[in-house]
């Protein structure tokens, strides 16, 4: 199934805007992709979940077309991609999707719940990369590598005990999504959230909806997974990269990266035709 069979609807407050929005995940025609509509907005423009739409990555992704915005798009489509969903419409009331509980659990889920016929988790790809291709920022990097199956992994180094060096790797036809991944809440650290506020981001961050942590210890355990944090990054990342609307056949890796990188290396892949 390329497109929703039944209409999914789900509401909740925007991370950095704090602001309550209703998305409507709908059904359309075969080969009309993914795209947002801001209902909210005159004239209800459309903005196509692709790589040349991205306006901003500051600690999430923001599209931006027909002079409309929409941020905080990468767990919504890291949970479309996973389940094959290639074609929807996606109705917002606002300029931020829900954050939810931090990850794309509940977005799969309700998605699985409302529609009539089964989703099947079926990540495509558009063909074999056949030369690597990094893009790297000072020691943090991302890149694709050929590979003889797609493969994900992730690393992350911060230094706080709680956190440390985390690493995850995962296969598709191996492993679940929806079990391995798809729970993976967002991350802060205690330390940091004032600076955010005060730049007006987070808004909308609670201990409901993000795991957050001090030098010693988590804040609101117990974690889902010893190494959420790293597979939550590895969600995004997922997310990130669809916009390509098809991964090449690859070994994507991550260390210390962020949405810019990822964007970065999805763009450098729409380069080269993937």
């Amino acid at each position: 199934m390329s497109t929703v069979s039944n209409i999914c609807e789900v509401k909740g407050i925007g991370l950095h805007s704090g602001v309550t929005t209703t998305v409507r995940i709908m059904p359309t025609l075969p080969g009309t992709g993914r795209f947002f509509v801001r209902v909210d907005l005159p004239g209800r423009p459309k903005i196509f979940a692709d790589i040349a739409n991205v306006s901003q990555t500051t600690l999430s992704t923001e599209l931006t077309e027909n002079g409309a915005s929409v941020r905080t798009v990468e767990h919504l489509l890291a949970a479309l991609t996973a389940l094959g969903i290639e074609n929807t419409r996606i109705e917002i009331d606002g300029a931020e999707l829900p954050l939810l509980d931090g990850s794309a659990q509940v977005w799969v889920d309700e998605l699985i719940r409302t529609n009539i016929e089964p989703i099947t988790v079926n990540l495509a790809t558009s063909g074999v990369l056949t030369e690597p291709v990094w893009i790297h920022h000072g020691d943090a990097f991302v890149a694709a590598l050929p590979s003889t199956v797609l493969r994900f992994t992730y690393g992350i180094d911060f230094d706080v005990a709680p956190i440390g060096n985390q690493w995850h790797s995962w296969q598709p036809d191996k492993e679940d999504f929806i079990t391995e991944i798809a729970p993976a809440r967002t991350f802060a650290l205690a330390h940091q959230i004032e600076q955010l506020r005060s730049a007006g981001l987070i808004k909308g961050g609670s201990l409901d909806n993000a795991l957050v942590c001090d030098e010693h210890q988590w804040l609101n355990p117990p974690l889902r997974f010893p190494n959420e944090p790293c597979r939550h990054k590895l969600l995004d990342l997922i997310g990130d990269l669809s916009l390509l609307g098809k991964f090449p056949q690859a070994h994507f890796l991550a260390y210390k990266a962020s949405h810019q990188l990822h964007v970065q290396l999805a763009q450098r892949l729409h380069e080269m035709g993937y």
